[in-house]
């Protein structure tokens, strides 16, 4: 029931404040460029930074990537903890893509040198969202920027409740850690840099 209030906003281009495996999240259909430009102006936060997306396999993030390396590949096969890939070469356009199809991302959901950051959560209601959206969902922290990252529902200020259009169930959050997921650069050239431990 929660997953489909929190699709049905999705679709209609609005924004959900919900629980991931690591922190409370903003969201948004990461296709959707005036739905990521709402989580912005929320967050009050400059869009020449790139935003966390979620994804629910490693096919989702293959039809969102030009190229994924295999090292990449390797470290989501082994990994136990929340982890962020900063892929290369992002699928973007300026207006996202032909509503129909949403084949790209939007270019404002996308670093300025075309990379994007892109995690599997290991949650069962995110999963099945993600799963059921059929696309990436924007998952950045839910707090102003320059503002401590709030680790539970309960630490979320009344300025970014009040301006998202659906708050999925606190009682979710069981399955979040409370920490920030740690945050690793790949290259095609199999280079590997750890942007957060």
């Amino acid at each position: 029931m929660e997953i489909q209030k929190a699709l049905e906003v999705l679709r209609n281009g609005g924004v959900i404040l919900y629980p991931t495996d690591t922190v409370w999240g903003i969201g948004c259909d990461a296709t959707d460029p005036a739905a990521v430009a709402k989580i912005y102006e929320i967050k009050k936060r400059a869009d020449s930074k790139s935003l966390v997306l979620l994804a629910s396999d490693m096919d989702m993030i293959c039809r969102y990537v030009k190229e994924v390396p295999e090292m990449a590949i390797q470290l989501v096969e082994v990994n136990d903890k929340p982890m962020t890939i900063i892929y290369p070469g992002a699928v973007a356009g300026e207006k996202g893509c032909m509503k129909a199809d949403r084949r790209c991302l939007a270019a404002n959901a996308v670093a300025e040198d075309g990379t994007v950051g892109i995690r599997i959560p290991m949650m069962d209601f995110c999963q099945q969202l993600v799963a059921k959206f059929g696309r990436p969902i924007v998952s950045t922290s839910a707090n102003m920027s320059g503002e401590p990252t709030p680790k539970k529902f309960s630490e979320i200020s009344e300025e970014i409740r009040s301006s998202v259009d659906h708050i999925v169930d606190p009682a979710l959050e069981k399955g979040a850690t409370g920490q920030s997921s740690s945050i690793i650069k790949v290259g095609l050239d199999y280079s590997i840099e750890i942007i957060r431990k």
